[in-house]
């Protein structure tokens, strides 16, 4: 069993964690969660925390156990503070702007890309930077992954769309001979 899941899980306080019909759900003062739980998981909320055990004596259930730990640890940070990420623009033309619920994005293509912001995101542009934040890490990480697979950036000259923090390990042009 994974050491973090042999842990009880401290619930904060404003926050609420409640098991019905095989799903976790997470209330807080930012929103609310709501996961299915898997078969091979046992979670139960006592005094102390939330406890999470495997129901079988499989190698997924002895998997599943760290893994739905994280699970229930990210639901209860993201509904208390919730998550960011930020994104950085490199090149000639690069830019982005966001009208309502989209993004707009132009990235030296012949047209704009155009990609809808999912419900539960707040997307924010100060100088060149995208910032991404919303109370569930899945839907947060997964929206930043897509904008940067519009334009990932490239090793010679750097151009592209970044995380911020991410390091571009740059190569060397031809040489004139």
């Amino acid at each position: 069993m994974s050491r973090l899941a042999k842990q009880p899980i401290v619930i904060p306080q404003k926050t609420e964690v409640s098991i019905s019909e095989g799903e976790v759900r997470v209330k807080g003062p930012k929103g609310t969660l709501t996961r299915d739980m898997g078969r091979h998981v046992s979670v139960e909320v006592l005094p102390e925390g939330v406890a999470v055990s495997q129901s079988g004596n499989s190698i997924e259930a002895r998997a599943a156990v760290g893994t739905w730990a994280s699970h229930i640890r990210n639901m209860i940070e993201g509904v208390n503070k919730g998550f960011t990420k930020k994104l950085i623009v490199e090149g000639v033309g690069y830019k982005w702007d966001v009208q309502g619920k989209t993004l707009n994005l132009a990235l030296g293509f012949s047209h704009p890309v155009k990609m809808s912001i999912p419900e539960g995101l707040t997307v924010v542009i100060e100088k060149g930077t995208l910032s991404i934040s919303g109370f569930d890490k899945e839907l947060v990480g997964q929206f930043a992954a897509n904008v940067r697979a519009q334009k990932p950036p490239e090793p010679y000259k750097g151009k592209g769309i970044r995380y911020e923090g991410e390091v571009v390990r740059r190569k060397q042009g031809k040489k004139a001979v």
